[in-house]
């Protein structure tokens, strides 16, 4: 059963004050920065941090009395498996959630801070999912999907209807893809309201398994390389999913894992907003390729539940990627002032040492040398690049590691 334009608006009906209706912000920042009016959809302000919520409550709110008794069961590393263990905790019913032993911890302890009996098996979501359909014949719990179910994909589609009722004159929207939910109820309500609007997908290029099966017209398992937007990590859409976008979906993109960084860190630093990986990519598209040049255009921040190494990572190569964060390894003579004179260098080009490593013992440093590594704070190209040029007229022997 393909859910409907009926079941959305139902579903909107039924969200009563446990959902918000998560704000659509105006960018100056990102507008200059992609010729466009960009606004952005914060669906990472939504309870439990993603818009997985939505869905989550509405299906297990139509649940009847009778299927209620068993509980529920779901299968996620992250932001669907809390999206269902708080929806069961506000119906009070039981919750049982497969996630992968590599889990972030973050995310399994928040699982389990909404009510849920977390259970940790497999590798990765394809294990965990097995075991979860498992658990479901066994017990008689409902098996919550992540996307491929109508009534998850006609919740996630009222975040379009907030859209037009907020923007009624947008003209493009671009949103990420993994397994489609979120894009398939947004397509669906864009375009049953306003045919004339663009919905534009995003994936990741590690995993492009919409973009592949669209181009091929069926369904392809793709994708496996490495990506930091683990949330659109999906090897093989949904079929419902599937068929909605490939009839519905004006165009699928993708974008690479330096892309995301990008626009992650800009969130960050111009907006203070933490988006996920997966959730900035459609920022991380009109950024990159200025796509829509004087159009009105919304970008859906799906999530904000980012891994906190992994944000400190994201803060260092964002610094990096923007010439603001140099990492020097330089290569001096062992004598007493040698390092003065590399600070000298640093201190008239107005750089800022944040972070130094000496040494002289390893076996890679000659007897009689020393190697420091420095990592410097600048205030961007130019001034990175007039640094480097100070350090090659005075001859100083150093490779840049970033």
């Amino acid at each position: 059963m393909n859910p409907t334009y009926d079941e959305i608006l139902k579903a909107n009906s039924l969200r009563g004050n446990e959902i918000k209706k998560t704000p659509l912000i105006h960018s100056p920042t990102f507008s200059d920065l992609t010729n466009s009016e960009i606004y952005l959809k914060a669906e990472f302000r939504q309870k439990t941090g993603s818009f997985k919520i939505r869905g989550a409550y509405y299906k297990i709110k139509s649940l009847s009395q009778e299927e209620k008794k068993f509980g529920v069961v779901a299968a996620s590393a992250g932001n669907h498996a809390q999206g269902v263990a708080l929806a069961s905790s506000l119906e009070k019913i039981s919750c049982t959630i497969v996630m992968p032993k590599n889990a972030s911890p973050a995310k399994v302890a928040a699982t389990r801070g909404y009510g849920a009996n977390v259970i940790l098996e497999g590798v990765n979501y394809d294990e965990s999912y097995s075991k979860a359909k498992e658990l479901s014949q066994q017990t008689g719990a409902m098996l919550i999907q992540a996307f491929d179910d109508p009534q998850i994909i006609a919740a996630q589609g009222v975040i379009g209807l907030e859209i037009l009722e907020d923007l009624p004159d947008v003209e493009e929207i671009y949103l990420p893809i993994g397994g489609g939910g979120l894009a398939a109820g947004i397509v669906l309500a864009i375009k049953e309201k306003n045919p004339n609007v663009k919905v534009i997908g995003v994936q990741s290029k590690s995993f492009p398994s919409m973009y592949e099966s669209v181009k091929e017209n069926t369904r392809k398992l793709c994708g496996g390389d490495r990506t930091i937007a683990d949330g659109i990590s999906v090897k093989m859409p949904g079929e419902i999913t599937f068929n909605i976008i490939k009839e519905l979906m004006d165009e699928i993109v993708l974008v690479d894992d330096d892309e995301i960084t990008k626009a992650m860190f800009l969130l960050m630093e111009r907006m203070k907003f933490v988006v996920e990986p997966a959730g900035a990519v459609g920022l991380a598209h009109l950024i990159s390729k200025k796509p829509s040049p004087g159009k009105k255009v919304v970008a859906v921040l799906a999530g904000g539940n980012v891994d906190m190494y992994l944000l400190g990572q994201i803060v260092d190569k964002g610094l990096a990627a923007m010439s603001r964060l140099l990492k020097l390894s330089v290569l001096l003579p062992d004598r007493p002032g040698a390092f003065k004179e590399i600070v000298d260098i640093i201190t008239l080009a107005n750089a800022n040492i944040v972070e130094v490593v000496h040494d002289r013992l390893s076996s890679d440093v000659n007897a009689g040398s020393a190697s420091v590594t420095l990592n410097l704070e600048t205030q961007g190209k130019d001034q990175a690049e007039s640094l480097i040029k100070s350090l090659e007229e005075k001859n100083v022997k150093f490779k840049l590691l970033t």
